[in-house]
């Protein structure tokens, strides 16, 4: 929370800058801001009052133009102690139950996840972001190897949770069933009851001389699984689920070209936009980073608004990325309400699980 302390006139015009802006985004001046502040005194005065907090770091000049911008220590001093998150409302929460596909009873995570980003983006006309939730530390119960054909195998995976993953895993030769069973039996031996970062980075070890004497076919399958450990285990659900850039790229903060240049950047920078989601699924709290504050140097001309959703006992993180000149009171209400909601829906599910199709790779 910002520290400076700013008296009730200065706070009340702040209030009226920062709500002009974002309705316009256009320098607010001082004339607009006495109309608007409801302060009763003059466009003089109002003004005096803009340069102190110009000052203070709040407002700043563009060019020559008369009116004030905020600045992101503006933003971050207004989201701190004078935002009231409006409540969604009746028509909203059906919409967005609608978008995240209410009454479906199954279906994949990310099904579900990507229905959130759309959303979220069409609520609040900025970009809907969403990741979902890495599995690294979750419990293997048990696994099965299934043939789909002479040389492709499906490899099931039930995690503790209630999740089950799904990898396609290609043979150069052709495998016989009865060699399925005997490495199925073996991997569920050496691997049930280990996190799936343990199985990744102990399996060698723990599949040494496993293969029964003799048996070529199996040793050569067991060779393969070794090879590709970090492929066929690596379940981190990295994945970043976009809304359509196209209604962020509509506002006028992108009609030059160098600004949307940079904001098509940013969405093809999706292992970046992982790294930045997975970070912030450590906190269960809604988080608003606004401008500058953002560590990734693409990000610093943006605000990211995001929350946490549950599955289970683990998190993913859904949100909205926009310019800092952001409706803040309605965005991070949205985003609050769908985080929650996709908790909601994901847990009404029957028995809690998903779909086998869950995290296909192919």
């Amino acid at each position: 929370m910002s520290e400076v302390a700013l008296t009730e006139r200065e706070r009340c015009v702040l209030d009226a800058v920062i709500r002009t802006y974002v309705e316009t985004a256009e320098p607010a001046g001082s004339r607009t801001v006495a109309r608007r502040s409801n302060l009763g005194v003059s466009p003089a005065t109002v003004r005096n009052t803009m340069s102190d907090l110009e000052e203070k770091g709040f407002l700043y000049h563009p060019h020559t133009s008369a009116g004030r911008i905020p600045t992101d220590q503006a933003y971050r001093y207004y989201v701190d102690t004078m935002m009231r998150p409006q409540r969604l409302t009746v028509a909203q929460a059906r919409k967005l139950r609608r978008e995240l596909g209410d009454g479906e009873s199954s279906g994949p995570l990310e099904r579900l996840v990507r229905r959130a980003a759309q959303a979220m983006g069409l609520l609040t006309g900025e970009l809907g972001v969403a990741i979902a939730p890495s599995v690294d530390e979750v419990v293997l119960e048990r696994l099965e190897l299934m043939a789909l054909s002479p040389e492709k195998v499906l490899l099931v995976l039930t995690l503790r949770n209630g999740m089950v993953r799904t990898v396609y895993v290609d043979l150069p030769l052709s495998v016989p069933r009865g060699t399925l069973v005997s490495l199925m039996v073996v991997l569920n031996e050496r691997l049930a009851g280990l996190t799936m970062a343990e199985i990744r980075s102990t399996l060698p070890e723990r599949l040494r001389d496993s293969a029964p004497g003799g048996d070529r076919p199996t040793s050569e399958l067991l060779n393969i699984f070794l090879q590709s450990a970090d492929e066929l285990f690596d379940l981190t659900g990295d994945e970043v689920h976009l809304g359509h850039a196209s209604v962020l790229a509509s506002q006028p903060e992108f009609e030059s070209g160098p600004q949307l240049r940079g904001l098509i950047e940013l969405t093809e920078r999706r292992e970046l936009l992982a790294k930045v989601l997975t970070r912030r699924s450590r906190d269960s709290q809604l988080q608003i980073s606004i401008g500058s504050e953002n560590e990734a140097p693409e990000l610093t001309g943006f605000t990211l608004v995001t929350g946490e959703y549950r599955v289970g006992d683990l998190a993913g993180v859904i949100g909205v990325i926009g310019p800092t000149r952001m409706p803040y009171d309605r965005v991070v209400t949205i985003v609050d309400s769908t985080s929650r909601m996709v908790s909601e829906l994901y847990s009404a599910r029957p028995d809690g699980q998903e779909s086998a199709g869950l995290a296909a790779k192919d």
